[in-house]
């Protein structure tokens, strides 16, 4: 029986969350902590919390309430974008020890220590803007391969719909050699692949005169690493350079992540983004002439007020003539302290209407990458198979993105298998 403090995680949200939760879980190890699963009783739970959409804030209260039930005694600590936003609703949670700003991610350990419950650390102003290194690397799964490297975070373009600039303060980054001692780092501890994570990470660079092509080509030498791929980027950061070079490479994958939103300029300008839909499908048209079989993810926002039906229909045209791989569709989520919250209430969408109009965004999204897996059949691919399922078989990604399964072989875990899709 061991006698050490232990904390479980909980992380909600995007893969930015998860490479910080996997730097502070390795803070609390170094502390002399050890970790054990959220379901088991724990001394310590941290809650990395999420704020993208009203669903997010509550799940992120779902969780803590879930954690103490499973131990009433436990401190919990908070943090996350929800923790950064909703401090004080958070801190009302009977239970809550410590609602830790993002500006504080860092000092978890520490806030620990807290006996007096409901304390409160937010990270105004510049200390919100302090750029807290992180990448994950197996610790939650001994057979993990695939690693999330943080290079960015923040960000400088206020839509109007989105808090994560209230969040996460203004865009920021490492240096390149410092991101590429990451990853050197990571390679040591045996992981293949690395996905690229931010909060706008076609921005890196900008507060280091350096540029997101120059940080992949730097990355492109370290050994070790056999495999990229970067998740989500703005259109108007996608450049015609940094497509060729994926499609040029061995190591960056054609894997991409690309926000839409919507496919009507009249409601890109006024939800505040930074192209129009011309510009974005010139840049799905370019992956595609380059890499026939890339695999393709796009978000669009439903309901976004004063969305017409004839917007509504642009945006759905769109899709069905560029016919991505995959949809990730989010009804629209009025959040506190937007600009879109103060917009006339006559201009918000009737809730029947957005789950029409997210339905029918769904089904072409359960079309679009039945086709996709279709036009892959026969193929050649090759596989990195990174755990074991529930079912007795082991499962992998390939190089764009689509999951494949297996009977399981502990030799071939971490290892890039060359396999005929069927």
């Amino acid at each position: 029986m061991s006698d050490k403090k232990t904390f479980a995680f909980i992380t909600l949200g995007c893969k930015l969350n998860y490479a910080e939760s996997a730097a502070m879980a390795r803070d609390l190890l170094r502390q002399g902590y050890e970790r054990v699963s959220s379901s088991r009783p724990a001394d310590v739970y941290v809650i990395n919390t999420c704020s993208v959409t009203e669903h997010a804030d509550k799940k992120s209260r779902q969780a803590i309430r879930k954690v103490l039930r499973v131990n009433p005694e436990a401190y919990v600590i908070v943090t996350g974008c929800s923790a950064q936003l909703r401090a004080e609703n958070l801190c009302a949670i009977p239970g809550v020890g410590a609602v830790l700003g993002t500006g504080f991610r860092d000092r978890v350990v520490q806030a620990s220590e807290i006996r007096e419950p409901g304390t409160m650390l937010l990270g105004p102003g510049k200390s919100r803007d302090v750029f807290f290194q992180a990448y994950s690397a197996g610790e939650d799964n001994r057979e993990r391969t695939r690693s999330f490297l943080k290079i960015q975070d923040g960000c400088d373009y206020c839509c109007t719909y989105c808090t994560i600039p209230l969040a996460r303060g203004r865009s920021r980054n490492i240096p390149i050699a410092e991101v590429v001692r990451q990853a050197g780092e990571i390679a040591a501890k045996g992981v293949r692949e690395v996905v690229l994570t931010g909060v706008n990470t076609g921005d890196f660079g900008k507060t280091t005169g350096e540029s997101f092509a120059d940080l992949l080509r730097a990355l492109s030498e370290v050994p070790g690493i056999d495999r990229y791929r970067i998740s989500s980027i703005e259109p108007n950061l996608l450049t015609e350079e940094i497509i060729e070079m994926i499609a040029a490479g061995e190591r960056f994958l054609p894997h991409f992540h690309i926000p839409l939103q919507s496919g009507s300029d009249r409601v890109l300008n006024k939800m505040g983004r930074r192209y129009d839909s011309a510009l974005f499908a010139q840049k799905v048209r370019h992956i595609r002439t380059l890499m026939p079989h890339a695999f393709i993810g796009v978000d669009v926002i439903v309901g976004f007020p004063g969305e017409t039906g004839a917007d509504f229909a642009d945006t759905y045209n769109l899709l069905e003539e560029l016919r991505p791989s995959f949809l990730h569709v989010f009804p629209f989520s009025l959040r506190p302290g937007t600009k879109a919250a103060l917009f006339p209430a006559t201009e918000r969408i009737r809730e029947g209407i957005v789950t029409t109009r997210t339905q029918q965004l769904g089904q072409l999204s359960d079309m679009l990458h039945n086709e996709f897996i279709l036009a892959n059949k026969g193929r050649k691919e090759e596989v990195l198979f990174e755990g074991k399922t529930r079912n007795g078989k082991m499962h992998g990604y390939t190089r764009n993105y689509i999951r494949v399964e297996r009977p399981y072989d502990r030799n071939l875990i971490n290892a890039i298998v060359e396999v005929i899709l069927e």
